[in-house]
């Protein structure tokens, strides 16, 4: 029948009345059509116990055609977990990983199953990892492959540890090595089967018998031969290099293991690091009657007590100039000459300009220590993006700052400890005082009262954090191991090219994180990990490492 049209036939006394009683029609006929026959089906499928009071209430229903079942429209309470579990069982979902491995087929798909930390509880983000990727074996099954999907679990680091210590909060003080190791292997152990319950009840289809565990002794033993064989290659070395170090977590940290706040707050400084020795090239130009001074923006004041150098660029063009506030002379980039003159609130006048390759064999006083020379050195690494054109140098604290040290030999002693905490060597002033809080604030008492701090000022910027913490990071020299990453990077692209990324934009992030950093940190000052198979000498800075040192540890 047409829509726009009365009802006629048999079923026409029928449609009359449900429209009498629901009312008369305020939208067209058809809308009210359809909400009748709504509210009939809707009464039907859920079976309604309030009768209408009109008498005539049910006199109708027979004549509609309505779906008729038994399934309930909704489960209420324990119903819903029950039913699935029952289907669940009727459907085999426990014994369908084993049935499809033992069918006859031509082709495997295997998936390799990147392990989550068994550091706490199923969550939505366990879900969304394992539902997707046995959608993407279901569907290769379906097509007719065999599946290979064996789960597993990352069950040491520092997640775990920082768990465990955090759950026994004033207890974990008193802890030996030996007792924080069990403690974390019995919390991993709980956290797994908790998660494995949760994956085996989501219905996911996998080797579930035999999962693999990186706390197992024969997965341990394969690392450590593996980690063998790269040394004897000559792939991981030790050496004293700064590395990203968390103050809060007490060890080093490989980049993939920052994150970066980018509403950080850094006391960012003008510093004069004044003139000691002219170069050559420039003692015409500056008069012995006005102090002459390089001025020096950093971002990290508590690196002050560890300059070693000042780096310029060769191929800038450099300026003397006076400030008109002070009369003193300072050196900087010429091409920052009015926005440094803007933050410093002053003008400056150009005395004379020179290449940067004329500071050769210069050298200036450090602002903390006048005996202490600070030499100029030239370096790639300095732009003219921020600051002065002229960079401050601890080579302890900064890793273009180590490779200019090595170049020129300069002294890489690092001042601060393990709890990011100005050790003694600092000066009683330093001592025991946190470099990112008070220590800050004394670096910048001390450069006030040595008269060498021109400006201090608020700064937002992106900065690398602890991701584990939430607490801000600090690059500090100290002894680790590394991989050789240079020796592998032609190897590992050949190889990448071979693999098909989804989405493809990854190989190139992959690639890029290769060519950027020449090496990779792998050690960590923690207890709950692999170790690393190495005897060290009890007085001395010797270690000990063969295949025999191997097998001991393998014990």
């Amino acid at each position: 029948m047409h829509w726009g049209l009365r009802p006629r036939g048999p079923g026409a006394t029928a449609m009359a009345s449900a429209r009498s009683f629901w009312g008369p029609p305020r939208l067209p006929c058809r809308l009210g059509w359809l909400g009748a026959t709504r509210r009939l089906l809707v009464r039907s499928v859920t079976g309604a116990s309030n009768q209408l009071t009109n008498p005539n209430s049910g006199k109708y229903r027979d004549t509609v055609l309505l779906p008729q079942t038994n399934f309930p429209m909704k489960l209420l309470g324990r119903q819903q977990p029950d039913m699935e579990l029952e289907i669940q069982q009727k459907c085999g979902f426990s014994e369908l990983y084993s049935w499809q491995k033992e069918r006859k087929t031509k082709t495997e798909f295997c998936l390799h199953d990147g392990p989550p930390y068994a550091n706490g509880d199923p969550h939505v983000g366990h879900a969304l990892n394992k539902i997707l990727k046995d959608i993407a074996n279901r569907y290769h099954m379906m097509r007719g492959s065999k599946i290979h999907f064996v789960p597993g679990w990352d069950c040491h680091g520092l997640p775990i540890e920082i768990k465990v210590l955090s759950e026994l909060g004033g207890k974990a003080q008193n802890l030996s090595a030996m007792e924080i190791r069990e403690k974390a292997r019995s919390f991993a152990k709980a956290a797994i089967e908790k998660q494995k319950s949760a994956f085996i009840r989501w219905g996911i289809m996998a080797d579930w018998d035999n999962c693999y565990y990186t706390f197992d002794r024969n997965y341990e033993a394969k690392q450590l031969r593996i980690f063998y064989q790269m040394y004897d290659k000559g792939l991981v070395y030790r050496s004293y290099k700064p590395v990203f170090w968390s103050p809060s977590s007490r060890t080093a940290l490989a980049e993939a293991e920052l994150e970066y706040n980018p509403e950080h707050v850094s006391r960012s400084i003008y510093v004069k690091f004044p003139l000691l020795k002219p170069p050559p090239k420039l003692a015409s130009l500056i008069s012995d009657s006005s102090p002459v001074s390089f001025l020096v923006w950093t971002t990290q004041p508590w690196t002050i007590p560890a300059n070693q150098a000042i780096c310029y660029m060769p191929e800038s063009k450099y300026a003397v100039v006076k400030c008109s506030t002070s009369g003193d002379l300072y050196i900087l980039a010429a091409d920052k000459v009015s926005s440094v003159a803007s933050t410093l609130e002053t003008t400056f006048e150009v005395i004379s300009t020179f290449s940067g390759a004329d500071l050769k064999n210069g050298t200036c006083s450090h602002p903390l220590i006048p005996d202490k020379v600070s030499p100029l050195l030239p370096a790639t690494h300095v732009t003219m993006a921020k600051g002065t054109g002229l960079v401050h140098t601890a080579p302890a604290h900064g890793m273009e700052d180590y490779s200019v040290a090595s170049q020129h030999n300069l002294p890489m002693d690092c001042l601060v400890d393990e709890g990011g905490i100005f050790i003694a060597e600092a000066g009683p002033e330093l001592h025991k005082k946190a470099v990112l809080e008070e220590g800050t604030d004394v670096v910048i008492k001390l450069l006030k009262n040595s008269k060498n701090l021109l400006k201090e000022e608020k700064l937002i910027h992106s900065y690398p954090y602890d991701w584990r913490t939430k607490k801000p990071v600090v690059i500090r020299a100290s002894k680790q191991w590394f991989i050789n990453i240079t020796d592998l990077k032609t190897t590992a692209k050949e190889l990448l090219k071979t693999v098909k990324f989804i989405p493809g934009a990854t190989l190139n992030a992959m690639v890029d994180m290769m060519d950027r950093r020449p090496y990779w940190c792998i050690s960590r000052q923690r207890v709950w990990g692999v170790p690393i198979p190495v005897f060290h000498h009890k007085t001395k800075d010797e270690y000990l490492i063969n295949r025999l040192t191997i097998i001991m540890t393998l014990w």
